[in-house]
């Protein structure tokens, strides 16, 4: 019987082949979708109010509906489908999952500016005012889906707590008092989230406001791109020198400073700005503070555990009863549990690739991307 070896680099290069071949796949499925979607016409339920809507939508506030014949009014189990999957590939990938959303959310055609009623057919009203008649603006469905952008990392951080159950126990223990490791831990994490949840609740409207929407993901797409060429390129070349991560000393989690915390913790805050990616900072800042690539991410989806919970809550808590409101329940939660799955196998799949080849393919990726859609939207 003859038994077939494959040799180091041939099983290296077969992983590179592999992890290229998910990324072209996932950009031609979101060109073949953006070209799509582009052009195609939602044919579902009419959006055009009653006079008795149109009414009260006009006492509401100045922001214009969509003039499309017929425009979307809901999430669809298919809408949810497609989000949770977008959410759990691309949430503790380097590649922004809110990006993607947004772009998604283009796509779907659930950018629109529709007003949304209640199941009463009155106006949802917002809490913001209309800076000309001073009335509350309308509740539309380009705010629900932006919350629901959100909201549905419930499914993200469903799947850090069953892929890392053991080091999350080691620091229910450490907060316990009865694991020291785990106490510093917890105490790491907490240090590295306190700049988002500072300047977060600062941010939040006026990120909202000005950067949601496809060309800020697009340059943000770009920058980080280079950005991340740049931290690969700068950590080859001090492994060439000498100064690999096999040599220098092996720095855990908890292990970390102060200031190397917070170092993550502010590099965090950049990708506040959608189209940055979450993931793609704090992996950076767990480069620039010496974290072997498997521990930069490992830290960086137990920070998004927390990040992502304070986010999510703090979305549900300010718009959650509005979508309710507007929205069937049952897409929301089925596109969180797709998000669960689809982020379960990425985190797994992510941790290994990191490990041997870094952050390059994801620079590429999200140039690809910025191209693609760029054409898309701007050119054809």
């Amino acid at each position: 019987m003859f038994t077939s070896h494959q040799s180091p680099a041939s099983s290296t290069t077969s992983t590179r082949l592999r992890g290229s071949t998910v990324f072209i796949i996932l950009l031609a499925v979101l060109a073949t979708a953006a070209g799509a979607f582009a052009n195609r016409p939602y044919s579902g339920v009419s959006n055009q109010p009653s006079s008795a809507q149109g009414d009260a939508q006009t006492a509401a506030g100045s922001r214009e509906p969509s003039t499309s014949p017929a425009t979307k009014t809901q999430l669809t189990y298919m809408d949810g489908f497609v989000l949770g999957l977008v959410e759990g590939i691309t949430e503790y990938l380097p590649i922004s999952s809110t990006g993607h959303l947004i772009l998604t959310n283009e796509l779907l055609g659930l950018n629109a500016d529709t007003p949304l009623f209640d199941r009463d057919g009155q106006p949802i009203l917002t809490d913001t005012l209309d800076p000309t008649t001073l009335q509350a603006l309308p509740f539309t469905l380009k705010d629900a889906a932006n919350g629901y952008a959100i909201i549905i990392q419930a499914g993200a951080i469903a799947a850090v707590m069953i892929v890392f159950w053991q080091r999350i126990l080691v620091i229910l223990l450490g907060i316990l008092g009865r694991n020291e490791q785990g106490k510093l831990l917890a105490r790491n994490i907490i240090v590295a989230f306190l700049p988002a949840a500072v300047l977060g609740l600062l941010l939040d409207d006026i990120i909202e406001r000005f950067l949601f929407g496809p060309l800020p993901v697009i340059i943000a797409l770009v920058a980080g791109a280079f950005l991340m060429l740049w931290v690969e390129a700068r950590r080859r070349s001090r492994s060439t020198a000498g100064d690999s991560d096999d040599r220098s000393p092996a720095k855990d989690l908890h292990d970390l400073s102060i200031k190397d915390c917070l170092t993550i913790g502010f590099l965090q805050c950049v990708a506040m700005w959608p189209g940055t990616s979450r993931s793609m900072m704090t992996i950076v800042g767990g480069y620039v503070v010496g974290l072997k690539p498997k521990l930069a991410a490992e830290f960086s989806f137990l920070l998004g555990l927390v990040t992502l919970s304070a986010a999510s809550g703090y979305k549900t808590l300010h718009m959650g009863a509005n979508m309710l409101k507007a929205l069937d329940w049952g897409p929301i939660v089925f596109g969180i549990v797709v998000a669960t799955v689809s982020a379960a196998l990425a985190v797994k799949w992510l941790v290994n690739y990191l490990t041997k080849h870094g952050l390059a393919l994801f620079a590429w990726y999200r140039i690809g991307l910025a191209i693609v859609v760029a054409l898309v939207l701007f050119v054809f």
